[in-house]
């Protein structure tokens, strides 16, 4: 089965280019005009969500709330014809994986989905779990368990220990988790990598062994500790 991806975009020029780019790159899609319908649509099996901000019946932003609400966390990469950092905090502090300003170029947008998506379009989707030691992650529901026990994450959360479990046992420097979890035009308080590791390993790490490890002045890694 294809890998299907939701496009709920009210311009139907935009959204018809989107479209037969994402079929011509081998994505199934579907769309939706309003964020009614795309609301609806994202509620069901879809793969990933491409979710404009502007948009009649319901916002981009009001759609994002509702799922992350109802407990689907499919990714959801926002579009935009504005710019500016407020939108951007608002979406991601929803919930958004990632943040697109129109006009963009198509080659990029791609790319962002290929890392959201975790695979390279030329394989299927069979390997969607990421373990180490005791900790599982499920990619499709955006679920983590620790010694069997489900961790309750925020998406945000979820992203940081998605990226260190993709580079397990390979020390992470900061600006590195920054650019990868936050994006190169991130604004805000730059110790937010150190407040959320602190946020992961108070779930992560609530009982020994600790897996998520400080390289002082360099950054953290996914190791189990040395006696």
């Amino acid at each position: 089965m294809p890998t299907t991806i939701l496009i709920v975009e009210d311009d139907a020029k935009i959204a018809r280019l989107l479209e037969l780019e994402l079929q011509y790159a081998g994505y199934a899609t579907r769309v939706a005009s309003n964020g009614k319908d795309g609301l609806a649509a994202a509620e069901h099996s879809v793969d990933l969500v491409l979710l404009d901000v502007m948009m009649p019946e319901l916002s981009g932003f009001e759609v994002l709330r509702r799922l992350r609400g109802k407990g689907i966390h499919v990714p959801v990469i926002m579009l935009t014809a504005r710019g500016e950092v407020y939108d951007k905090v608002a979406g991601l502090d929803l919930g958004a994986n990632d943040y697109v300003t129109k006009p963009f170029e198509m080659e990029e947008l791609l790319a962002r989905i290929r890392a959201l998506l975790r695979t390279p379009t030329s394989t299927n989707n069979a390997s969607r779990t990421l373990q180490f030691a005791d900790l599982v992650l499920d990619l499709d529901r955006h679920e983590a368990f620790r010694d069997e026990l489900r961790l309750d994450l925020t998406p945000r959360e979820f992203e940081l220990l998605t990226y260190l479990l993709e580079n397990k046992e390979h020390v992470l420097t900061r600006e590195q988790i920054l650019n990868r979890v936050w994006g190169y035009d991130y604004f805000g308080e730059t110790n937010i990598v150190d407040v959320y590791i602190r946020y992961l390993r108070k779930k992560v790490d609530a009982h020994p062994p600790a897996l998520i490890q400080t390289v002082r002045g360099v950054g953290y890694v996914l190791r189990e500790a040395t006696p």
